[in-house]
């Protein structure tokens, strides 16, 4: 069952430029000027967008000199892949249950 810290995770990678950092983010550990150039989004909408992603669970920073590092938690991407194996698997088995209408 999806739980509450679940919806937050879909939620963050639910904009396609979070969608686009996370992706970035499982190849390798970036800083936010990589981001940036990577993305071309500007610092402070990228800084934003790393906040929601950071406070869902999804990235870790990493301070290195006056730089900030992110990475990704692939660990919450696979719980979360899991429960939505689990929700396919449910679907499959039940398939041919249908409830009648009173």
């Amino acid at each position: 069952m999806l739980t509450p810290v679940d919806a937050d995770v879909i939620r963050a990678l639910g904009d396609p430029l979070r969608l686009r950092i996370v992706t970035l983010l499982a190849r390798e550990t970036l800083c936010t000027t990589h981001l940036v150039e990577e993305t071309g989004a500007k610092q402070t909408n990228l800084s934003n967008h790393l906040k929601v992603l950071r406070d869902a669970g999804l990235v870790d920073t990493e301070p290195c000199g006056r730089f900030t590092y992110y990475k990704l938690r692939p660990e919450v991407l696979a719980g979360l892949s899991g429960q939505f194996a689990a929700l396919a698997e449910s679907a499959r088995t039940t398939a041919g249950n249908k409830r009648a209408c009173p």
